[in-house]
């Protein structure tokens, strides 16, 4: 059996629409980035430049880890397309307002192992798939360590502190594979997610963390009689069946680079 390499953060896709996931993962398809997703990356950077920097010592100010959220905007590395109400001016504000509010709400309340961990490969022999991924942090915790997904959006955070996190358990879960092998350290502790809510205006823009997802890896490994996540895909994938899903929320040409040829949309 061949062995199929897959992005962590794009497993999900596979039971949204396997048509598109087949052209974005395995035949390399892609779309400009969006607005929304440009911003996400800015606050990833940023935010690891200053966790970083708190690990090492290096003394760097919040306002200094900021430009790293700046330059991701203004110098993306990738084609990027911008809705018509958004300008590269208002994502930065929103990026630096943001990267603030986990600067001095987040960061101080957390002790971190490890930083924007990469595992290159984790094979799965037996399923005929390899996993790779960066897992946003490994946080250090008094019974152990455990990872946390940094997750930025409209709907990251309720106006009432609360951090969703139904249907992240089997993510989270891959997440502490890929720092377990990346960073050789023992994922005991239950994950967590960090939402950043990226509004508009500062009534909008939140930051809070998620109670702990509990039991994350047995969805993905499974019951005898009831196939885990990892299971499933991997048999998608080597059956070599993509069904499309004309009423996702994704089906669109911004999202979808099969779009335009899709036959499931007639």
């Amino acid at each position: 059996m061949s062995i199929v390499t897959l992005r962590a953060s794009g497993l999900s896709e596979w039971f949204d629409c396997a048509a598109r996931a087949e052209a974005k993962q395995l035949l390399g398809k892609r779309t400009p980035t969006s607005g929304k997703a440009l911003l996400g990356s800015a606050l990833h950077k940023s935010t690891a430049v200053y966790d970083r920097s708190v690990i090492a010592g290096s003394g760097i100010t919040i306002d200094e880890a900021a430009g790293a959220a700046v330059d991701a905007i203004h110098k993306p590395n990738e084609d990027v397309r911008l809705d018509d109400d958004e300008r590269p001016e208002e994502l930065e504000g929103i990026a630096i307002a943001l990267h603030k509010l986990y600067c001095t709400k987040i960061a101080p309340t957390q002790e971190y192992a490890a930083v924007e961990v990469a595992c290159e490969r984790l094979e799965i022999t037996d399923l005929g798939i390899a996993l790779q991924g960066t897992t946003d942090r490994v946080r250090k915790v008094a019974s152990g360590h455990g990872i946390a997904d940094l997750k930025a959006g409209g709907s990251a955070v309720r106006a009432d502190g609360h951090v969703e996190t139904k249907g992240h358990a089997w993510q989270a879960g891959v997440y502490e594979l890929l720092a377990e092998r990346a960073s050789g350290l023992p994922i005991t502790e239950d994950a967590r997610i960090i939402g950043l809510q990226t509004g508009k205006t500062e009534r909008g823009q939140r930051v809070a963390i998620s109670e702990p997802i509990k039991g994350a890896r047995e969805i993905l490994v499974g019951e005898p009689d009831s196939p885990g996540v990892l299971e499933i895909v991997a048999k998608m994938i080597h059956s070599g069946v993509f069904p499309g899903n004309p009423r996702s929320m994704m089906c669109h040409d911004k999202y979808c680079p099969i779009y335009n040829q899709c036959k499931f949309r007639r």
